[in-house]
């Protein structure tokens, strides 16, 4: 008997977003205009890209940038809960999947401890060049319409669970932990007996609401969570079953 927990990183087990809390190493803590106004919608990871130039052209270094990443808030209660699920290794395997990169979740878990709680991340692999840049690249090619074209978190999760049953490890309940709206995709391929746990107030929550009242409901249950305490009590119910 053994549980997977799924979890975003952004806005859930940290309180920010990393790649927006990084601007405040930029000169004023702030970006250009010219720069800020060039996103486009789904091509955030290009976006962080000419960001991590900014940062390399105005001399902003590697420690530098550490040093900042890991004063991050965690979200409330999830120091206690990754405390609570790294004591109950032995029934929760723990995956990150998240748009982030491996640079800035590294850093962050390794700074809390908290980095033998997780099995895997999925992220966009991140590198600092012999120039001392930071350049991230895209996690994965996909067909999927519905995400952002650097990462699908459905085909990460699809993947992740076929590799498992490979290895002969399945599942009895899938514990999917998020706040985006690029959590929606993996979230819709959750069976009857999974949960989806949105963060209370977020897109996530929003969107599966949105699902319910047009009568086409997500499959899964749901529970939604304001401090990450909520998510632990669940687990503790879980694991008295």
């Amino acid at each position: 008997m053994k549980f997977l927990l799924v979890f975003d990183f952004d806005h859930t087990i940290i309180d920010e977003n990393s790649d927006t809390w990084i601007v405040k190493c930029a000169p004023e803590r702030k970006l250009p205009n010219g720069l800020r106004n060039s996103y486009q919608p789904g091509h955030w990871t290009e976006y962080m890209g000419r960001v991590f130039v900014y940062l390399g052209d105005n001399g902003v270094k590697e420690d530098e940038m550490k040093r900042t990443m890991t004063t991050i808030p965690f979200t409330a209660g999830m120091m206690d809960l990754l405390g609570f699920i790294g004591e109950n290794k032995e029934l929760f395997d723990c995956i990150i999947v998240s748009d982030s990169n491996t640079v800035f979740i590294d850093w962050i878990l390794k700074a809390a401890d908290f980095h033998k709680v997780f099995d895997e991340v999925f992220t966009n692999p991140a590198a600092f060049s012999s120039t001392g840049y930071l350049t991230v690249q895209h996690f994965h090619d996909h067909q999927c319409a519905k995400c952002p074209k650097n990462l699908c978190k459905r085909k990460v999760l699809k993947e992740f669970l076929d590799k498992q049953l490979e290895r002969g490890v399945s599942y009895t309940q899938i514990v999917y932990i998020g706040d985006g709206g690029n959590d929606l995709c993996p979230v819709m391929c959750l069976k009857k007996n999974d949960i989806a746990m949105p963060r209370q107030g977020y897109t996530l929550e929003k969107k599966i609401s949105q699902l319910a009242r047009s009568l086409s409901p997500v499959q899964c249950s749901v529970l939604v969570w304001s401090s990450a305490i909520d998510i632990m009590s669940y687990l503790k119910l879980l694991i008295k079953e």
